[in-house]
């Protein structure tokens, strides 16, 4: 409404103070700012593409595109359409599944496209396969995923994987309980995994934004396996096929020289030296590889001298800058109170094996009784500040068990940041653990979240570490040597979240670090720096820090 027609002039030093009002007015919002949030909480879950578990989700970019429609697997030549999809080579169940899906029962029976894994109808002749059955883990490392991605255009996932087509799969997610989380919150549909390839590297990447560094000597002395690397094709890096690898797809997975747990030397830059780029186990307890002896404080550290123990690592982690600004933060991981208190047991002559590390049943498999720790899964016991023997107190302090999680949250004495990492049963990885149990665990987590004395002021981020071998047809946004890889999930819950809100911005793991920088104004990891430049360079933007999924002020 306009009252200037009644009203009179206003003297010059009235009319001044008026202005200033007004602006003041204007400048005031109703909306709390980033310092609102006082805890960022990550919830960190296992191997699922978006399109595997988010596909089909109502207003994302999901499986009912035309992109999607679009994409053809190829074969190995590169171009040429398969007929069908590869069989799901050794079976689409894991092993001692009910109901138990074979080689043969796969063979020429999917078409060329996604299909529905969980389906409520026998679709392809071997029966229904709910989501509460494990499938067979596939392929998920470093040099394969980019062959997989193939520059962008996603059409080689079953080229190149060791599953045949299971890299197609997708489940119903409707089925979730997360599904009906993000419908309340906030689904993410353009968010990446930091690291190309599997859960080792991305669980470090989610902590430091970097790539683990081995010494030369190391590498030879420890005979460390180093990839073989032949020719890149379109900009691609190829790892080196062997004489032996099937021509075709349709006959076979493939056979490389060496898909090594190392990059070759120097591969990320001139003087680099060695990085890890897959699975490799820390130096100290709980660790995949055993201690050499009981003798002294040997039994709490890993055998140094094993080709998959990483040396001890001093990069700048989150966890570094936090302690810097005297903020509180801590990595909660199930089965970490057991798993770390006994190891390994020592017989007299050995140490027996684990009866918590890697404690898979007799199929290979994680149940209630065999909860399947993953010390890969571990990121800050891989760094010299969590040394058992140098650093104790301070290990006590920042790694703690799901249980301490629990019981944080309900007595509001959760730190500022905080990360949580469910155990192999119910981390939702293919090969060892099925949909329903992590999807369970994950949103009991969350109640457990918003009942806490701490939940207004609380910003949760439940996503997963990387792709797990399966296809997704969003192209990855190019960006530096370690990544970004294919697109993953993400959930913002919150009650700064918008709220049934799908989120275009192009975001990856490290976007959490991104967050948790801002809100406490950290120093910018190096890694960060890096990424956000070569986004930047071919996008326009950097990565997104999650701020626009949230309903604060900028």
């Amino acid at each position: 409404m306009n009252f200037r027609p009644i009203l009179a002039p206003m003297p010059a030093l009235l009319a001044s103070a008026f202005a200033a009002m007004s602006f003041s007015a204007k400048a005031t919002t109703t909306q709390p700012g980033i310092e609102a949030i006082q805890n960022i909480v990550v919830i960190y879950a296992e191997n699922r593409s978006f399109d595997n578990l988010f596909g089909k989700f109502p207003g994302a970019n999901g499986l009912n595109s035309a992109a999607a429609k679009a994409i053809k697997q190829v074969d190995r030549d590169g171009s040429t359409a398969l007929s069908v999809l590869p069989p799901a080579w050794s079976g689409l169940t894991a092993a001692g599944q009910t109901p138990a899906v074979t080689q043969a029962q796969t063979t020429n029976v999917w078409p060329n496209a996604p299909f529905q894994i969980d389906a409520s109808t026998d679709l392809f002749g071997y029966g229904t396969v709910p989501n509460t059955v494990v499938t067979r883990d596939l392929y998920h490392r470093f040099f394969e995923n980019q062959m997989q991605a193939n520059g962008g255009k996603n059409d080689m996932f079953a080229a190149w994987g060791d599953s045949g087509g299971v890299v197609m799969g997708y489940f119903d997610g409707s089925k979730t309980q997360l599904w009906n989380i993000a419908k309340q919150y906030t689904l993410a549909d353009n968010f990446y995994e930091g690291a190309w390839g599997g859960s080792f590297l991305n669980h470090q990447y989610l902590i430091c934004a970097c790539v683990p560094t081995v010494d030369a000597a190391t590498v030879g002395n420890n005979h460390m396996t180093v990839a073989v690397l032949g020719s890149p094709v379109n900009g691609v890096p190829q790892l080196a096929l062997s004489s032996s690898s099937p021509a075709s797809a349709l006959s076979g997975k493939p056979v490389f020289t060496l898909s090594g747990n190392i990059a070759p030397v120097d591969y990320f830059g001139a003087g680099d030296g060695y990085r890890a780029v897959n699975t490799m186990q820390p130096a100290y307890q709980p660790s995949g590889n055993k201690p050499i002896n009981n003798s002294g404080n040997n039994a709490l550290y890993a055998a140094p001298s094993a080709a998959t123990t990483l040396p001890p690592q001093t990069q700048t982690t989150i966890g570094d800058l936090l302690d810097g600004a005297n903020i509180g933060w801590a990595w909660y991981s199930g089965g970490w109170a057991a798993a770390s208190s006994t190891p390994y047991v020592w017989n007299g002559s050995s140490f027996n094996n684990s009866t918590t590390i890697y404690n898979t049943n007799s199929f290979g498999t994680s149940d209630a009784s065999h909860s399947d720790f993953q010390a890969h899964h571990q990121p800050f016991n891989y760094f010299a500040s969590m040394d058992p023997v140098a650093h104790p107190a301070y290990r006590a302090a920042h790694l703690k068990d799901r249980s301490d999680l629990y019981t944080d949250a309900a007595n509001g004495t959760l730190p500022p940041v905080v990360f949580y990492k469910p155990v192999g049963f119910q981390n939702q990885h293919p090969g060892y653990a099925n949909v329903t149990d992590a999807d369970a665990e994950i949103v009991n987590t969350i109640k457990a979240l918003q009942q806490s004395p701490q939940w207004s002021n609380m910003v949760v981020v439940v996503t997963y570490d990387e792709f797990g071998g399966q296809f997704d047809h969003a192209p990855v946004p190019k960006g530096d040597l370690v990544g970004p890889g294919t697109r993953i999930p993400a959930i913002v819950i919150s009650p700064f979240a918008k709220k049934g809100f799908v989120d275009h911005t192009v975001y990856d793991t490290a976007s959490v670090l991104r967050l948790i920088t801002r809100r406490w104004s950290l120093a910018t990891l190096p890694g960060l720096q890096a990424r956000d430049a070569a986004v930047t360079a071919s996008t326009g933007k950097p990565m997104g820090d999650l701020t626009n999924a949230l309903t604060l002020a900028h």
